[in-house]
């Protein structure tokens, strides 16, 4: 992201009108790799194709803001790499981590994980470090420390179904299993913001959040995402949630969000009420059906349909509802953009 670009972004998250309509895309594994003309496997294990994919990005589309921008991640592998779980890698697919926790029994005997030192963070923060002279020479800086949330974390270690039912019966194993995970990312977090001094934003991505109730987000959710949010101390204090949060939006500015990238079962004129328009709204037309497989008259016709039905524009920042998905095409994207500017 540029000077420029991140001076915008601020504007953006205090609710400030924008001369233009802002754009941005979460962008990350599921699609720059294809886009590129690279496969998964490549993408993860070579940092000069990394590089070239993202640099290509955002010389393709100048007008766009890519979040968090300079993603270096291993897919869903990246933090369970670190508490010891077994990753899967395969060539064009997207990775998975196998779980750690067979019971609550085993929470008993899980440590905090160094991220300096455990399992792929290391190459995630070095990767940074070794491109980020390439990165800031093409005028962009790297801006946020960037992570999968407490509950999402929790759950590949033990399984959605399995952290879902402990809840009920063992609350308060997880509530020690969600201690681990927020001293964990509390400290990786931190590391990242002191490795990288431009670092001023925080994004995390939990999409467990929207699959329980509001009683036990406020119970499992709230008090550790508070925490960590609280903890981060910096400009732009970025969600992702593109599950149903309907249960939980409103609590959402209450934790320090200021931006917030949903899915498409809420309107973005509804989020903007139900939040008190007090966080910008990244958002949110269908990703896949629309961005993905549809054409780009169906793609200028829902951004036009977003832009209508929101008459608060100076909380909105235009997006798909959720990560940018595979095989959206550069015509597409450029649909998007010309939507947005008439």
């Amino acid at each position: 992201m540029t000077d420029k670009q991140w001076t915008e972004l601020i504007s953006v998250v205090k609710g400030e009108q924008q001369n233009r309509m802002p754009i941005g895309f979460i962008i990350d594994s599921p699609w720059l790799p294809n886009w590129y003309g690279i496969n998964i496997l490549d993408y993860f294990t070579s940092d000069e194709l990394w590089l070239k994919a993202n640099l290509k990005a955002i010389e393709t589309f100048p007008e766009v803001m890519f979040l968090p921008g300079f993603w270096s991640e291993y897919g869903m592998c990246t933090e369970p790499s670190a508490f010891g779980a077994r990753c899967i890698f395969w060539k064009d697919e997207f990775p998975f981590a196998e779980k750690t926790i067979r019971s609550s029994a085993d929470i008993d005997e899980l440590k905090v994980p160094n991220p300096e030192t455990d399992g792929l963070l290391p190459f995630m923060l070095n990767r940074l470090l070794m491109c980020r002279p390439d990165i800031e020479k093409a005028g962009h800086r790297i801006r946020f420390s960037v992570s999968r949330g407490p509950l999402n974390i929790a759950s590949f270690l033990m399984g959605t179904t399995e952290l879902m039912t402990t809840m009920m019966m063992e609350p308060d194993a997880v509530h020690k299993l969600m201690r681990i995970v927020t001293d964990f990312l509390k400290t990786w977090h931190k590391l990242q913001r002191e490795a990288i001094p431009t670092i001023d934003g925080i994004l995390m991505l939990d999409d467990i959040v929207g699959f329980v109730g509001e009683d036990e987000f406020m119970e499992f959710g709230f008090p550790y995402f508070k925490e960590l949010y609280d903890d981060a101390q910096v400009s732009v204090k970025f969600f992702h949630n593109d599950a149903d949060c309907s249960m939980s939006v409103k609590h959402y500015p209450d934790l320090g969000i200021n931006l917030f990238n949903p899915g498409t079962q809420m309107s973005a004129k509804d989020l903007i009420e139900a939040s008190a328009g007090r966080m910008t709204i990244l958002g949110n037309i269908p990703p896949r059906d629309v961005l993905g497989s549809g054409t780009p008259d169906d793609v200028k016709r829902e951004v036009k349909k977003l832009l209508d039905e929101t008459p608060d524009k100076s909380r909105l920042m235009l997006s798909v509802g959720g990560g940018m998905p595979p095989g959206v095409t550069t015509e597409n994207i450029k649909a998007f953009i010309d939507a947005a500017r008439i």
